[in-house]
């Protein structure tokens, strides 16, 4: 299983009227995990576009525990717990600074290709840099 954590402030702008992380924004943190998952393993969305490759998402589920608020630091754990094929799953935890479990999340996007517009495998540089981390957990 591949981890990666990070943590980020929650701006006021990502809140309501109460200072609580409106609902639509949860994904746009369980982006920030992937990408910043994706970079601790050397790799950037915008390097696997340029190589013909593009991520779109397939499915997303949330489930919202507790609020997130205004200013609050939270910590986007995103994990890859399997070995990708023509789809790639993320498994997303938010905490705050207690510790205290938010939200859960999955997010799971499908490899592409973006000329044909068609799915396709896991391409081997992706599999090759991943691999290590998913047997190491085993």
């Amino acid at each position: 299983m591949f981890v990666n954590s990070m943590s980020t402030r929650v701006r006021y702008a990502e809140t309501d009227q109460m200072g609580v992380v409106y609902y639509g924004n949860y994904p746009q943190y369980f982006e920030i995990g992937r990408v910043e998952a994706l970079r601790s393993l050397g790799l950037t969305y915008k390097e696997m576009e340029n190589r013909g490759i593009m991520l779109p998402v397939l499915k997303l589920e949330v489930k919202y525990l507790a609020p997130a608020t205004y200013d609050d630091l939270i910590e986007i754990r995103t994990e890859i717990r399997e070995m990708p094929n023509t789809r790639i799953t993320f498994h997303h935890e938010i905490r705050n600074e207690e510790g205290k479990l938010l939200t859960i999340g999955l997010v799971q996007l499908v490899f592409v290709d973006i000329k044909s517009r068609k799915p396709l495998m896991a391409p081997d540089y992706f599999l090759d840099l991943i691999a290590p981390q998913i047997t190491a957990s085993k």
